[in-house]
């Protein structure tokens, strides 16, 4: 699991690590039962205060999308993919009405618009499918 933090997105940090840590889960990179590394591994790794990644390990534990085992570290809840497919899923298509609306707010014409999603799609399908 690579994480890599932005520390002038505008995003905290601790949510930057949770969103990576649920993508990862959500695309099988983490499985169910894997340990994630200590937070102080983690902190050290990406040169942030030891809380900020206590913090997100606390919140994913509360979305159950982590869980602690006692003398062994934090892992990753068995069902955490679905919640974590639905959650990417949910922050997709709120990026992607931020995106529609900025397009027709700045006069893009929706046909216009539709056009040129198509042709994303196809673009990444074609992507997706070399990288297979």
């Amino acid at each position: 699991m690579q994480l890599t933090i932005e520390p002038n997105n505008g995003m905290p940090i601790f949510e930057q690590v949770m969103r990576q840590i649920k993508f990862a889960v959500a695309e099988g990179t983490l499985v169910p039962g894997q340990l994630l590394p200590s937070v102080r591994i983690l902190a050290k790794k990406l040169a942030v205060n030891p809380n900020t990644i206590q913090r997100a390990y606390q919140e994913l534990q509360t979305e159950e999308v982590l869980e602690s085992l006692r003398g062994r570290g934090i892992a990753v809840c068995a069902g955490a993919k679905r919640r974590c497919v639905s959650d990417r899923q949910t922050l997709l298509g709120q990026r992607l009405t931020a995106v529609v609306e900025d397009a027709i707010r700045g006069g893009l014409e929706p046909e216009r618009l539709r056009e040129m999603f198509d042709k994303a799609i196809k673009q990444a399908t074609r992507n997706e499918g070399a990288q297979a």
